[in-house]
């Protein structure tokens, strides 16, 4: 079953794209919850003509991404938790809290566009990746150290 998608779907595709799902995921969850739209010429049609007229827009999203990825270049945010003397750390580091370090460094990222590799459970250095943009990924590297 091919359906567009209405807006972002993660490990899926992005906003405009068509794409190939099982037909129970398609008619029972991303139609009913208005993530897509069944892929018929019409529907094809319309996201054609709504994509060419935000080409525009889209390019402005884009340049403002790279701009963004520049800015923030080989960045290390570091994060300070409590962690036992073994180096194992109580809890984890989560994307909200990349997010707000990246805040305070005055970079704009929201939470959810923060993807860590691996979830960070010791001390040390860790990468995360920005998804900026359909088109954007920048890679940050993380410093978990101890309060």
């Amino acid at each position: 079953m091919e359906v567009v998608l209405k807006q972002d779907v993660t490990g899926l595709g992005y906003k405009n794209d068509v794409v190939k799902v099982k037909a129970g995921y398609g008619n029972n969850f991303l139609i009913p919850n208005g993530l897509a739209l069944i892929a018929n010429d019409s529907n094809k049609r319309l996201v054609a003509e709504n994509v060419r007229q935000a080409a525009h827009k889209a390019e402005k999203l884009k340049q403002d991404a790279q701009a963004l990825a520049a800015k923030i270049g080989e960045l290390t945010i570091e994060i300070g938790t409590k962690a036992g003397e073994s180096g194992k750390i109580f809890g984890a580091v989560t994307a909200l809290q990349i997010a707000d370090a990246l805040k305070a460094k005055g970079f704009d990222v929201d939470r959810k566009k923060v993807i860590l590799k691996e979830n960070p459970k010791q001390i040390g250095t860790y990468t995360a990746n920005l998804d900026l943009h359909k088109e954007v990924k920048h890679e940050i590297k993380v410093n978990v150290v101890a309060e």
